[in-house]
């Protein structure tokens, strides 16, 4: 592999760590959440990203699972009219990890020294879990948001 890492998109309706437990089931990893989110900042919101990661240290591949969606709720206060009366209501944004692939549910980011050949087979095993919708390899040359992509 010509990068130093692979990136699989995975569009998947599943919960995330429902994603993660199929994962490990299917493909023998050890994915856990870790107990501190990726926090990116959109328009003055503080938005948490949960990642899953597992460093396999016998074969030196490390995974990283990241949701690519969040749909945040915000509180609206408007007043509306009268003297003391407000309107409150909720507004429902969704935020982005990776904006140019907004289709994407998750996204798989693997270090690894797997070759295209193998890369290929462990993204068919991820295609084949029966909750998965697609999976794919993303080119890293068309990904414009790397630097979401760091999550050290």
């Amino acid at each position: 592999m010509d990068e130093d890492f692979a990136l699989v998109a995975i569009h998947c309706s599943e919960e995330e760590y429902k994603l993660a437990y199929l994962l490990n089931l299917n493909l023998d990893l050890k994915l856990k959440r870790r107990k501190v989110d990726l926090d990116f900042t959109f328009k003055g919101i503080v938005v948490p990203f949960p990642i899953y990661d597992f460093e396999d240290t016998f074969s030196h591949n490390s995974f990283f699972l990241v949701k690519n969606k969040i749909r945040k709720e915000e509180l609206m206060v408007a007043q509306a009219g009268g003297l003391f009366s407000l309107e409150v209501s909720n507004k429902s944004t969704i935020h982005y990890l990776l904006p140019e692939f907004k289709k994407v549910d998750y996204l798989l980011k693997i270090y690894s020294d797997l070759n295209r050949e193998q890369l290929k087979d462990f993204v068919s095993k991820i295609y084949n879990i029966k909750q998965v919708i697609s999976a794919y390899t993303i080119e890293i040359s068309d990904v414009k948001s790397k630097n979401n992509l760091i999550f050290d």
